[in-house]
């Protein structure tokens, strides 16, 4: 699957919303920089707030809390940080990987999310320097100020690995995380990659709890779908429909759940021109919402954060939605010319009414996650401070309940409509290659660029 080249061409549809790459998101594990302002005097006040988001961060996938550390605690361990050379640890490992390979990468990566105990600063910092070598390469960003405690330390500590190579870095990013692994004993619980055969490079899916977790990755573009994205999802919906999980989640990685289409899909034309991209990106949008039509578990969002576009329309497939209240939801369909995809055209009037359905699909209205629970869309809306443990502590209960009743209790609920779901999403994608191809929606992307352009 890693290897495989995306056969779809990607077309202006999705809602797409530009993804600024000079706005910091999240890095795995770890929360990048967020601004100081105001006196001196509040220094401590907002190094104590970023610590807190740093190792308190639902992202690093501890199932325990990280202690807050006094600042020159930290700043005494990035200190010492400044003089290692990552490639000469010695870990304990029960042999070098040699030929790592990006599903060794993200078996790592799944690990280090079901870690149980805190591995300490120093130990946190080489795993953060060393997936940033081994996913972006040498440190070439420019050194955070004196008083950003955290960011000094992270920049610090990537730095610190000099020009080490990008493979040389996943080699001891995978072997400092087995050694972590190892170290809590063969009773660890250790999330694993669903299905064995399956390496993904947008996404993590881990199934652990009998949940299988479908977690869009890619933190510092707010999680924006590429074509390889969709097949990905997929892929992923295809091996969690089988796997003997319970129910299945989706979710996002880092402060958005999804923004979107990512604006890299409109900049390749293939060989057959405009015609055959709108024409493939039709069969990759019908067969991307048939797998949310026919999956045959329960399905559940867990929206941790802004969610546009293809990331809301296809909320009305799902069995429950659970959001953060910093959630917003919003399609902006004809805004670009474009017309409401995921069955919304269906479901949205359906769930809230036609007027309220009108509000979002036909003038482009954002809800806040509290007006999309009011209108059915969204389940449940929990603080953005405790909705991580409240919403997988109750997951985990779900996920005890008999399999068997709750995957035919789901075709009972979801059966009657099936084949109604099939002909309005084969509607929806017939429009939706119409107007891709119309001058109004080709001057209404033009538009959209020109003023991203000039900001």
């Amino acid at each position: 699957m890693a290897n495989r080249q995306p056969i779809i061409q990607p077309w202006v549809s999705f809602c797409p919303i530009v993804d600024d790459s000079n706005q910091r998101g999240r890095d795995y594990g770890f929360i990048l920089h967020r601004q100081f302002s105001g006196a001196y005097s509040l220094w401590l006040k907002l190094f104590q707030k970023q610590a807190r988001e740093l190792f308190n961060s639902d992202l690093i996938g501890m199932a325990v809390t990280f202690s807050m550390i006094s600042p020159w605690r930290f700043v005494r361990s990035a200190r010492l940080l400044q003089g290692l050379r990552f490639p000469v640890l010695q870990l304990h490992t029960t042999g070098s990987v040699m030929g790592v390979t990006v599903e060794d990468f993200n078996h790592a990566k799944a690990q280090l999310g079901a870690l149980k105990k805190d591995p300490g600063n120093e130990v946190k910092l080489k795993i953060y320097a060393l997936f940033k070598q081994a996913s972006v390469g040498p440190c070439y960003t420019p050194k955070p100020g004196m008083l950003d405690f955290v960011n000094k330390a992270k920049w610090d500590a990537w730095k610190s690995l000099g020009d080490v190579s990008q493979d040389k870095a996943r080699e001891d990013y995978i072997n400092l995380i087995s050694s972590l692994v190892e170290a809590e004993g063969p009773a660890q619980a250790v999330a694993k990659p669903a299905g064995s055969s399956a390496a993904f490079e947008t996404l993590l899916v881990t199934t652990e709890d009998n949940i299988t977790t479908i977690r869009l990755n890619r933190p510092t573009k707010k999680n924006a779908i590429t074509v390889g994205m969709y097949n990905e999802i997929i892929k992923a919906l295809e091996l969690a429909g089988e796997d003997d999980s319970v129910i299945t989640v989706l979710t996002g990685s880092g402060d958005f759940y999804c923004s979107g289409n990512d604006l890299n899909n409109f900049t390749k034309i293939p060989e057959g021109g405009i015609e055959q991209m709108a024409k493939d990106s039709g069969e990759l949008l019908r067969g991307f919402v048939k797998a949310f039509i026919d999956f045959p578990k329960p399905l559940i969002g867990v929206i941790n954060g802004p969610a546009v576009g293809v990331s809301v329309t296809l909320l009305g497939l799902f069995d429950v939605v659970y959001a953060t209240e910093r959630a917003t939801f919003h399609t902006p369909f004809s805004q670009l010319g474009q017309s409401p995809e995921g069955c919304s055209s269906y479901t949205f009037p359906k769930m809230m009414g036609a007027a309220k359905a009108g509000e979002m699909l036909l003038f482009n209205k954002k809800l806040t996650a509290s007006e999309a629970c009011q209108c059915g869309l969204v389940t449940e809306v929990f603080p953005d401070s405790s909705f991580q443990t409240e919403v997988w502590t109750r997951l985990k209960t779900y996920a005890q309940l008999p399999p068997n009743s709750l995957a035919l209790s789901k075709q009972l609920v979801r059966g009657v409509e099936k084949e109604r779901l099939h002909a309005v999403n084969d509607q929806e994608v017939e429009r939706l290659v119409e107007r891709w191809l119309s001058d109004e929606c080709m001057n209404a992307i033009m538009s959209f660029f020109q003023g991203k352009a000039k900001l």
